[in-house]
């Protein structure tokens, strides 16, 4: 899976989950200030993640999230493990 289509995936689920405007998700988003997630939302998407990589994802793993751009790295790394 590339960059684009986790950032593409990535963006359907802040869209249809957190009702998150499409223009206002880029990759320098961040995710807490620019798009008003909160911790039970960043776990919500932790779960449909896993859901799109079919792996299990620590928490830890995502402790230093905290834009776009990093969760699309986050992704990419844990599908290139």
């Amino acid at each position: 899976m590339t960059r684009d289509e986790i950032f593409t995936a990535l963006s359907g689920y802040l869209q249809d989950l957190f009702e998150v405007p499409a223009d206002s998700i880029t990759p320098e988003a961040r995710l807490f200030e620019d798009l008003d997630l909160d911790s039970i939302d960043a776990v919500d998407l932790v779960v449909k993640l896993q859901d799109l990589t079919g792996r299990k994802i620590k928490p830890d793993q995502f402790k230093t999230v905290r834009t776009v751009g990093d969760v699309i790295d986050r992704v990419h790394d844990l599908l290139a493990e």
